[in-house]
């Protein structure tokens, strides 16, 4: 990668870390098929990338949100969202009916050969 590249993108993302993650995550979205926002005069995937943040040519909140959710796992619901945002500390807290926990494959076992001899189930 040439020196005044990366010289150019500090400027734009301070962060050398999140400059490197952007960068290898645009690079990766060109190897996908993403189209380019400049010339690529024979550079590869990440000096591309790189010049495409140097330029201002991509949005860098757009593609941080996009480096982010391609790597969570959970995607929260619309509903969860929601309950975050309103403040529910104003109200009591209503105690819930606590939930068997899942048996492991031992109390699996000791369960299903209860009920094949016929004993009383106890669990809960």
């Amino acid at each position: 990668m040439a020196r005044v590249t990366v010289e150019d993108c500090i400027q734009k993302v301070p962060n050398r870390f999140d400059l490197v993650l952007l960068a290898a995550h645009r690079a990766r979205n060109i190897s996908a098929g993403s189209e380019l926002t400049l010339d690529r005069d024979n550079d590869k995937n990440p000096v591309v990338s790189l010049r495409e943040i140097a330029e201002d040519n991509l949005d860098l909140g757009a593609l941080k949100d996009s480096l982010v959710n391609g790597l969570q796992r959970v995607i929260p619901s619309d509903e969860e969202e929601e309950e975050r945002a309103s403040p529910q500390d104003d109200l009591p807290q209503i105690a819930s009916k606590p939930t068997p926990a899942d048996p492991d494959e031992a109390d699996m076992l000791k369960a299903l050969q209860s009920d094949r001899d016929g004993a009383p189930d106890n669990r809960f």
